[in-house]
């Protein structure tokens, strides 16, 4: 490395921190804390261009290759977060534009959730999903430090004060967060409020709170962390994805089976990535994935019983990674570089991997 570009990247870590420095707001101890949010640089390009040359097409769109080939708010933020964290302007930038020209088709700053490329209009439901809103603000407010891009940084707080306004909601002694504008509250659903705790990404939260401070990030974060505990079903004492808010004990919602899988894999993710390795918080979840090489299990919560696992290696990292926070063991060789196929299990392999390398970089 020259003495050019030795300095270069101590001016980027130095300038990185005084951003992250910011982002946080005041705490009282970890407990309390909103999460800490992401640092760019933690995603080696190596890792970074086989997903962005695999997913990402060349006008910037983020294709969901299990689930026909569509695209989504959430994808289209995974795309930009995991952008910033490979500091990859170019991709970062194709990937907005997409998503600014195509979802962006609200009137109230939030992003419609899915794009089909094989329907006329592509956008068919105009509702939006929070989880996407969440990771475009998250990831636009990082691009926009890290590049100094001034219109990023506005859209992002545009969109913080929208899902502060429109989707944080207190129920009863709670402040939740509702996963799309319609469809979910009690005005809604029988037994509504229903929420999804994999929606809480907590390493967003600090920045969020920054970008639009009318909105009690604090108590979500709590209620985030509390809904956790208490939303344990069944021996296995895991949350189910999706769980009404109804009576003042969580329990399983309607219409949803009620089974630990797809969505809720997401929940120690996204703990770990925000720096909170809580093991009351992690304790099931750590259970379920065994030593941190085995598959997570599918359950149903209501039977008690096993009804398949989830083998990619994109949700197995993200054991090897509560067993390096909570025991400190490495990741294991075969997680190391392994293959990687489809969008969503690649995805979360590489942000646990980014996750790894910025919290705990001694097990890798």
């Amino acid at each position: 490395m020259t003495k050019r570009r030795m300095s270069g990247r101590l001016r980027l870590f130095a300038a990185v921190a005084v951003v992250a420095t910011a982002l946080l707001p005041m705490r009282e101890g970890r407990a309390a804390s909103l999460g800490e949010p992401a640092r760019p640089g933690t995603l080696a390009a190596e890792r970074w261009q086989p997903w962005r040359d695999r997913f990402v097409t060349l006008d910037g769109r983020v294709i969901d290759t299990a689930n026909k080939n569509i695209s989504h708010s959430e994808g289209q933020g995974y795309g930009l977060l995991l952008a910033v964290l490979a500091q990859d302007r170019e991709t970062f930038t194709r990937i907005w534009t997409f998503t600014h020209n195509e979802l962006l088709l609200r009137d109230d700053g939030l992003a419609a959730w899915r794009w089909d490329p094989d329907s006329k209009p592509h956008v068919t439901d105009i509702n939006n999903a929070a989880d996407g809103d969440i990771l475009i603000a998250y990831a636009l407010a990082l691009g926009g430090d890290l590049w100094k891009v001034s219109s990023w940084t506005n859209t992002a707080r545009n969109m913080a004060d929208a899902i502060g306004q429109r989707l944080l909601r207190r129920v009863g002694e709670r402040t939740v967060l509702m996963p799309g504008v319609k469809g979910f509250g009690a005005q809604d659903k029988t037994d509504g409020p229903v929420v999804n705790l994999s929606y809480w990404v907590f390493e967003a939260l600090p920045v969020l709170a920054r970008l639009a401070p009318n909105a009690d990030w604090q108590a979500l974060a709590g209620s985030g962390r509390d809904l956790i505990r208490q939303a344990r079903f069944g021996s296995a004492e895991l949350p189910a994805d999706w769980i009404s808010l109804k009576a003042a004990k969580p329990a399983f919602a309607d219409g949803f089976e009620p089974r630990f899988s797809y969505d809720a894999v997401r929940i120690p993710l996204y703990l770990l990535r925000a720096g909170i390795n809580d093991r009351s918080l992690l304790g099931p979840f750590a259970k379920a994935w065994g030593d941190g090489t085995a598959a997570p299990p599918i359950v149903d919560l209501a039977g008690n019983k096993t009804t398949g696992s989830m083998d990619d290696p994109g949700y197995r990292m993200i054991g090897a990674m509560m067993a390096c926070a909570l025991d400190r063991k490495p990741v294991p060789a075969e997680l190391r570089s392994p293959k990687l196929t489809a969008y969503y299990p690649a995805t979360l392999y590489l942000l646990a991997l980014a996750g790894i390398a910025q919290h705990y970089p001694e097990c890798l």
